[in-house]
């Protein structure tokens, strides 16, 4: 059977792509970058059963995209990201579980001349391998070197590349050279769709712990703000009750004015002992003094000699 010619193809990947979006209702805008067909096939077999990859042309992706619009008008958030070499990855399934299967496929690259280093690279203190001949490369790169045993040896760590950074043919020939593949190539998460709605992908890192302390946070500044201001809000109210309630036993303590709560500032007030009386009062519920129990100690093991000798000292 001959391949089916352009248009026909175009026709089916329009069809497949708005399928995909109305069966699926979450999908990953990944970048392929430096992702090879041999490792898409990987991902895309690690993948399979819980989630879908689709690639293609960006103008494509965006035509099929604006031609749904009218069924689904929330899939236009997604329009803006389509863009460098980007594809999908439609699921049903856990977002987070599915993202950590994607990051795991990663295959180790050398460094080529033109490539955007992903992350730092440090060539450790070594004994390269290599003859002197070479040591005007290293002294070129300002790298400090030494003879040993009629090789070059890096005398200290080498921060070669920083993240971001273009890699240089140097950079790229040195690194191949000591046979040093700093990089990880694989689809990078950058945007994440649920449901109508579009965020970067660290937002499936936060916690419910986490959203519970910035909520409780932005509560307790709600309330200062309030208070300073003299402006009552549910989250303040609570405080202003219990200010007026300590200006309240304040008044009392010094007037005879009394009520029910303040009349037991007004007899500790009277009788300071009391105050002695209370702090001892947790403190004989938690058990006897140290003093007490050392004593019981010792009669205990009084008590336990006397048995000793009852019990065995007649036959010594």
């Amino acid at each position: 059977m001959g391949r089916e010619d352009k248009t026909t193809w175009k026709a089916n990947y329009f069809t497949r792509l708005v399928q995909l979006m109305d069966e699926y209702p979450k999908c990953f805008i990944v970048g392929a970058d430096n992702v090879g067909s041999k490792q898409m096939q990987q991902i895309r077999i690690g993948l399979r059963g819980s989630a879908v990859v689709l690639m293609g042309k960006n103008t494509m992706m965006r035509k099929a995209i604006k031609g749904h619009l009218d069924n689904n008008p929330a899939l236009e958030k997604i329009l803006p990201f389509i863009r460098g070499n980007v594809g999908f990855v439609f699921t049903s399934g856990d977002l987070v579980e599915i993202r950590d299967k994607l990051l795991e496929n990663k295959v180790r690259a050398p460094a080529k001349p033109g490539a955007i280093a992903p992350l730092d690279v440090i060539i450790p203190a070594q004994n390269t391998g290599l003859g002197p001949e070479k040591t005007s490369f290293f002294q070129a790169l300002a790298i400090a070197t030494k003879i040993s045993k009629g090789t070059i040896e890096i005398i200290n760590d080498v921060h070669i590349l920083k993240e971001g950074d273009k890699v240089g043919a140097s950079e790229a020939t040195l690194l191949n050279m000591l046979n040093i593949s700093p990089f990880n190539y694989g689809l990078q998460v950058q945007m994440v769709y649920d449901s109508g709605t579009i965020f970067e992908p660290k937002i499936l890192d936060i916690k419910p712990e986490d959203l519970r302390a910035r909520f409780m946070a932005g509560v307790r500044n709600v309330a200062a703000v309030s208070l300073q201001i003299g402006y009552p809000t549910v989250a303040s109210v609570p405080h202003s009750i219990i200010n007026g309630f300590k200006n309240l036993l304040a008044v009392a303590a010094v007037t005879e004015i009394s009520f029910k709560e303040a009349e037991t500032v007004k007899e500790f007030i009277k009788d300071p002992s009391k105050f002695v009386s209370a702090v001892a009062a947790p403190a004989a519920a938690g058990g006897a003094s140290p003093a007490k129990e050392a004593k019981k100690e010792e009669k205990k093991e009084e008590s336990e000699e006397e048995d000793d000798d009852m019990g065995f000292g007649l036959f010594d």
